[in-house]
């Protein structure tokens, strides 16, 4: 599959080196980077965005497996001859970062997976669920207004912020509709928040880069990430939850910036 991808094409000898690639998370967009890709194109390099499957303008696909859109990630890539890359990955992009790297080790760089580790979350599919559910429940009638879609999700979803981000999905005017393939998600949450099994590991340069204030990347992972990614290395942005680029723009350009190299 052909993922939707938007691009920034720095200019100077950073244009050279490998392109920085950013993977967004569950209910993310390419767009949720805008900020960070301007200023890590600024300095000079190639940043793509990419919407993964059943996000943003992507297709849609029933099938949501980590191996499939780790192949969505390298079949795109190819066809823009932007391999190998630094792949940056936040939660779920994370995942499909780390899986890209797994399945074809010489097309990565580098990879930096932002707030995820390579292990199940099986409390966090609950939740994801009834986000879903709510979402699926708002009437798409051709008069819906953001803040009546707001006050529906209210209930189930009662952080302002967190209903703004999924809001962003919502495309309004005559025929209002999701920019998520909601059933597919819904579907694919087991695997999605768990981990498939790999008798591989990535050798190349690898970095965990965590908010100190969330708890998705916890001491205990260390052993599973070492086993898959012996050359980790671990930072934590100390200003940061789970949101790590949103939470702390500058430190994780930085971070990016100086891994990506």
């Amino acid at each position: 599959m052909i993922l939707h991808a938007v691009e920034r094409q720095g200019s100077g000898a950073a244009a050279d080196k490998p392109p920085i690639v950013l993977l967004h998370g569950l209910f993310g967009q390419a767009m949720n980077f805008g900020a960070v890709q301007r200023r890590l194109a600024g300095s000079g390099r190639r940043v793509i965005a990419l919407d993964m499957r059943n996000h943003g303008a992507s297709p849609h696909a029933p099938v949501m497996g980590y191996r499939a859109m780790a192949e969505d990630v390298l079949e795109t890539l190819r066809a823009m001859q932007a391999l190998p890359a630094v792949l940056v990955g936040h939660s779920m992009g994370g995942k499909v970062a780390m899986t890209t790297a797994l399945e074809a080790p010489a097309a990565v760089a580098r990879l930096l997976a932002a707030d995820i580790a390579p292990v199940a979350y099986p409390d966090h599919a609950g939740g994801h669920a009834k986000f879903i559910a709510a979402m699926q429940a708002i009437p798409l009638h051709p008069s819906l207004t953001r803040a009546e879609a707001d006050t529906a999700l209210a209930e189930v979803v009662p952080v302002p912020a967190t209903r703004g981000f999924l809001l962003q999905n919502l495309r309004f005017g005559a025929q209002p509709a999701w920019r998520l393939n909601l059933s597919a998600i819904a579907t694919a949450l087991p695997w999605l928040v768990g981990w498939p099994e790999f008798d591989a590991s990535y050798a190349g340069p690898a970095l965990f880069l965590s908010g100190a204030r969330s708890h998705y990347v916890l001491p205990e992972h260390r052993p599973a990430i070492r086993a898959l990614f012996p050359a980790a290395r671990f930072v934590a942005l100390k200003d940061a939850g789970h949101w790590i680029h949103a939470d702390d723009p500058d430190g994780f350009v930085s971070v990016v910036e100086a891994f990506a190299g």
